[in-house]
Protein backbone atom coordinates (compact mmCIF):
# COMPACT_ATOMS: atom_id res chain seq x y z
CA UNK A 1 0.00 0.00 0.00
CA UNK A 2 0.68 3.47 -0.68
CA UNK A 3 1.86 5.75 2.66
CA UNK A 4 -0.67 7.30 4.21
CA UNK A 5 -0.57 11.23 3.47
CA UNK A 6 -1.93 13.29 6.52
CA UNK A 7 -1.99 16.63 8.14
CA UNK A 8 -1.45 17.86 11.86
CA UNK A 9 -3.94 20.57 13.06
CA UNK A 10 -2.42 21.44 16.52
CA UNK A 11 -1.99 25.27 17.04
CA UNK A 12 0.94 24.80 19.72
CA UNK A 13 4.47 24.24 17.99
CA UNK A 14 5.59 22.10 21.07
CA UNK A 15 2.63 19.69 20.57
CA UNK A 16 3.10 19.61 16.88
CA UNK A 17 6.72 18.79 17.15
CA UNK A 18 6.16 16.01 19.24
CA UNK A 19 3.55 14.53 17.26
CA UNK A 20 5.43 14.59 14.37
CA UNK A 21 8.22 13.05 15.99
CA UNK A 22 6.23 10.01 17.22
CA UNK A 23 4.82 10.12 13.83
CA UNK A 24 8.02 9.64 11.86
CA UNK A 25 9.62 7.18 14.32
CA UNK A 26 6.72 5.14 15.20
CA UNK A 27 4.56 5.01 12.43
CA UNK A 28 6.67 5.04 9.21
CA UNK A 29 3.63 4.31 6.70
CA UNK A 30 2.61 7.79 7.56
CA UNK A 31 3.89 10.88 5.83
CA UNK A 32 3.03 14.36 7.39
CA UNK A 33 2.63 16.38 4.22
CA UNK A 34 1.31 19.64 6.10
CA UNK A 35 0.99 21.32 9.53
CA UNK A 36 -1.65 23.53 10.55
CA UNK A 37 -1.57 26.11 13.67
CA UNK A 38 -4.77 26.62 12.90
CA UNK A 39 -8.55 25.57 11.47
CA UNK A 40 -8.40 28.10 8.86
CA UNK A 41 -5.09 27.06 7.41
CA UNK A 42 -6.43 23.42 8.08
CA UNK A 43 -9.49 24.11 5.72
CA UNK A 44 -7.41 25.32 2.65
CA UNK A 45 -4.31 22.38 3.22
CA UNK A 46 -7.22 19.72 3.20
CA UNK A 47 -8.54 21.32 -0.06
CA UNK A 48 -4.91 21.01 -1.34
CA UNK A 49 -3.30 17.79 -0.15
CA UNK A 50 -6.79 15.63 0.09
CA UNK A 51 -5.09 13.95 2.99
CA UNK A 52 -5.87 10.27 4.31
CA UNK A 53 -5.78 11.18 7.72
CA UNK A 54 -5.89 14.26 9.96
CA UNK A 55 -4.87 14.28 13.14
CA UNK A 56 -7.11 17.45 15.17
CA UNK A 57 -6.86 19.00 18.02
CA UNK A 58 -10.42 19.65 19.55
CA UNK A 59 -9.54 22.62 21.18
CA UNK A 60 -7.86 25.89 19.12
CA UNK A 61 -7.63 29.60 19.27
CA UNK A 62 -10.48 30.87 17.17
CA UNK A 63 -12.61 28.07 16.36
CA UNK A 64 -12.43 24.45 17.69
CA UNK A 65 -12.17 21.06 15.76
CA UNK A 66 -16.15 20.69 15.39
CA UNK A 67 -16.11 24.35 13.36
CA UNK A 68 -13.86 23.23 10.84
CA UNK A 69 -15.80 20.02 10.29
CA UNK A 70 -18.87 21.57 9.88
CA UNK A 71 -17.51 24.00 7.76
CA UNK A 72 -15.81 21.04 5.08
CA UNK A 73 -18.56 19.84 2.09
CA UNK A 74 -17.51 16.46 2.52
CA UNK A 75 -15.37 14.49 4.97
CA UNK A 76 -13.96 11.38 3.10
CA UNK A 77 -10.59 11.20 5.17
CA UNK A 78 -9.76 9.59 8.82
CA UNK A 79 -9.69 11.81 11.63
CA UNK A 80 -7.81 11.15 15.22
CA UNK A 81 -8.88 13.52 17.32
CA UNK A 82 -6.36 14.49 19.86
CA UNK A 83 -8.01 15.71 23.41
CA UNK A 84 -7.86 16.74 26.84
CA UNK A 85 -11.73 16.53 27.47
CA UNK A 86 -12.89 14.74 30.16
CA UNK A 87 -15.11 11.41 30.57
CA UNK A 88 -18.29 12.27 29.42
CA UNK A 89 -16.58 13.40 25.82
CA UNK A 90 -14.43 10.54 26.24
CA UNK A 91 -17.63 8.35 26.24
CA UNK A 92 -19.26 10.30 23.12
CA UNK A 93 -15.97 9.57 21.41
CA UNK A 94 -16.20 5.84 22.46
CA UNK A 95 -19.97 5.62 21.03
CA UNK A 96 -19.09 7.20 18.03
CA UNK A 97 -16.20 4.71 17.09
CA UNK A 98 -13.84 7.93 16.33
CA UNK A 99 -9.80 7.57 16.84
CA UNK A 100 -8.68 9.60 19.49
CA UNK A 101 -6.12 10.27 21.55
CA UNK A 102 -5.83 11.84 25.25
CA UNK A 103 -2.68 14.85 25.97
CA UNK A 104 0.14 13.76 26.96
CA UNK A 105 0.35 11.63 24.02
CA UNK A 106 0.89 7.81 24.72
CA UNK A 107 2.95 6.23 21.76
CA UNK A 108 1.32 3.15 22.26
CA UNK A 109 -2.52 4.27 21.74
CA UNK A 110 -0.70 6.89 19.32
CA UNK A 111 0.04 3.07 17.14
CA UNK A 112 -3.27 1.71 17.89
CA UNK A 113 -5.00 4.36 16.62
CA UNK A 114 -2.92 5.01 13.51
CA UNK A 115 -3.28 1.08 13.09
CA UNK A 116 -7.10 1.40 13.22
CA UNK A 117 -6.74 4.30 10.63
CA UNK A 118 -4.81 2.55 8.52
CA UNK A 119 -7.02 -0.34 8.17
CA UNK A 120 -10.37 1.75 7.49
CA UNK A 121 -8.64 3.39 4.83
CA UNK A 122 -7.70 -0.06 2.95
CA UNK A 123 -10.96 -1.01 3.42
CA UNK A 124 -12.46 1.95 2.09
CA UNK A 125 -14.87 1.91 4.59
CA UNK A 126 -17.11 4.93 4.65
CA UNK A 127 -18.72 6.24 7.85
CA UNK A 128 -19.48 9.41 8.70
CA UNK A 129 -17.84 9.53 12.27
CA UNK A 130 -17.18 13.06 12.82
CA UNK A 131 -21.29 13.55 12.05
CA UNK A 132 -21.91 10.86 14.74
CA UNK A 133 -19.64 12.85 17.14
CA UNK A 134 -20.84 15.97 16.52
CA UNK A 135 -24.52 14.65 17.27
CA UNK A 136 -23.70 12.77 20.71
CA UNK A 137 -21.78 15.52 21.75
CA UNK A 138 -24.77 17.81 21.31
CA UNK A 139 -26.53 15.34 23.82
CA UNK A 140 -24.13 14.63 26.12
CA UNK A 141 -24.59 11.72 28.88
CA UNK A 142 -28.61 11.13 26.99
CA UNK A 143 -29.50 7.81 25.70
CA UNK A 144 -30.16 10.06 21.95
CA UNK A 145 -26.68 9.07 21.82
CA UNK A 146 -26.08 6.90 19.06
CA UNK A 147 -23.54 3.96 19.31
CA UNK A 148 -21.83 2.37 16.41
CA UNK A 149 -22.20 -0.99 16.01
CA UNK A 150 -20.13 -3.57 13.76
CA UNK A 151 -21.91 -6.02 11.70
CA UNK A 152 -20.00 -9.31 9.88
CA UNK A 153 -21.07 -6.96 6.90
CA UNK A 154 -20.51 -3.82 7.44
CA UNK A 155 -21.87 -2.03 10.62
CA UNK A 156 -25.08 -0.42 12.08
CA UNK A 157 -25.53 3.24 13.59
CA UNK A 158 -28.63 3.23 16.14
CA UNK A 159 -29.39 4.99 19.21
CA UNK A 160 -28.95 4.40 22.53
CA UNK A 161 -32.99 4.75 22.77
CA UNK A 162 -33.57 2.34 20.33
CA UNK A 163 -31.82 -0.77 22.20
CA UNK A 164 -33.67 -2.72 24.76
CA UNK A 165 -31.14 -5.47 26.02
CA UNK A 166 -28.10 -7.36 25.07
CA UNK A 167 -27.24 -10.67 25.18
CA UNK A 168 -23.97 -12.29 25.05
CA UNK A 169 -23.39 -15.28 22.60
CA UNK A 170 -19.71 -16.56 23.06
CA UNK A 171 -17.34 -13.94 21.11
CA UNK A 172 -20.67 -11.71 19.90
CA UNK A 173 -23.45 -10.36 21.19
CA UNK A 174 -26.68 -9.75 20.36
CA UNK A 175 -28.52 -6.74 20.12
CA UNK A 176 -32.67 -6.44 20.82
CA UNK A 177 -34.34 -3.23 19.34
CA UNK A 178 -37.53 -1.61 20.52
CA UNK A 179 -38.95 -2.36 16.70
CA UNK A 180 -38.67 -5.62 17.68
CA UNK A 181 -35.77 -6.30 15.71
CA UNK A 182 -32.58 -7.46 16.69
CA UNK A 183 -28.70 -7.84 15.37
CA UNK A 184 -25.97 -9.82 16.22
CA UNK A 185 -22.79 -7.77 16.78
CA UNK A 186 -18.94 -8.76 16.59
CA UNK A 187 -17.86 -7.95 20.25
CA UNK A 188 -17.97 -9.90 23.46
CA UNK A 189 -21.00 -8.19 25.65
CA UNK A 190 -17.46 -6.82 28.28
CA UNK A 191 -16.92 -4.00 24.90
CA UNK A 192 -20.61 -3.37 25.71
CA UNK A 193 -20.88 -3.11 28.89
CA UNK A 194 -17.68 -0.75 29.35
CA UNK A 195 -19.13 1.38 26.53
CA UNK A 196 -23.01 1.27 27.60
CA UNK A 197 -22.48 1.67 30.95
CA UNK A 198 -22.29 5.48 31.92
CA UNK A 199 -25.52 5.64 29.55
CA UNK A 200 -28.39 4.06 31.77
CA UNK A 201 -27.35 0.52 30.86
CA UNK A 202 -26.49 -2.26 33.48
CA UNK A 203 -25.22 -5.60 33.55
CA UNK A 204 -27.42 -7.61 35.35
CA UNK A 205 -26.19 -11.41 34.71
CA UNK A 206 -23.29 -12.51 32.28
CA UNK A 207 -25.43 -12.76 29.69
CA UNK A 208 -27.28 -9.74 30.15
CA UNK A 209 -26.91 -5.99 29.64
CA UNK A 210 -30.37 -4.05 29.43
CA UNK A 211 -31.40 -0.90 28.80
CA UNK A 212 -32.22 0.44 32.39
CA UNK A 213 -35.05 3.11 30.90
CA UNK A 214 -37.26 -0.01 30.05
CA UNK A 215 -37.37 -1.68 33.29
CA UNK A 216 -40.76 -2.06 33.85
CA UNK A 217 -40.76 -4.73 37.15
CA UNK A 218 -38.38 -6.22 39.11
CA UNK A 219 -39.60 -9.73 40.59
CA UNK A 220 -37.77 -11.08 44.08
CA UNK A 221 -36.05 -13.97 44.35
CA UNK A 222 -32.47 -15.42 45.36
CA UNK A 223 -31.15 -12.97 42.50
CA UNK A 224 -34.92 -12.03 41.05
CA UNK A 225 -35.71 -10.97 37.63
CA UNK A 226 -36.50 -7.69 35.59
CA UNK A 227 -39.51 -7.58 33.37
CA UNK A 228 -38.90 -5.34 30.28
CA UNK A 229 -41.64 -2.97 28.52
CA UNK A 230 -41.75 -5.75 26.04
CA UNK A 231 -42.39 -8.44 28.76
CA UNK A 232 -38.84 -10.14 28.18
CA UNK A 233 -37.99 -11.86 31.66
CA UNK A 234 -34.31 -11.17 32.28
CA UNK A 235 -32.76 -12.94 35.60
CA UNK A 236 -31.02 -10.91 37.73
CA UNK A 237 -27.65 -12.70 39.62
CA UNK A 238 -26.95 -12.50 43.12
CA UNK A 239 -23.63 -11.07 42.52
CA UNK A 240 -25.26 -8.32 40.46
CA UNK A 241 -28.53 -7.26 42.29
CA UNK A 242 -26.68 -4.83 44.87
CA UNK A 243 -25.67 -3.25 41.70
CA UNK A 244 -29.06 -3.42 39.63
CA UNK A 245 -30.96 -1.86 42.52
CA UNK A 246 -28.95 1.13 43.70
CA UNK A 247 -29.98 2.51 40.33
CA UNK A 248 -33.45 3.19 41.00
CA UNK A 249 -33.09 4.61 44.82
Amino acid sequence: MKKITAIIVEDELDSRETLRNYVGKYCKEVRIVSECPNIQTAQTAIGIHQPDLVFLDIEMPYGNAFDLLEQLETIDFEIIFITAFDQYAVQAFNLSAVHYLLKPLDIEELISAVDKAKSRIEKSQKINQSKILLENMAALNTQQQKVVLPLLDGFEVVKLSNILYCEAQDNFTCFYFTNHKKSLICRKLKFFENTLTPHRFCRVHRSYLINLEYVKRYLKGKGGSVVLENGVEIPVAVARKGTFLEQFK
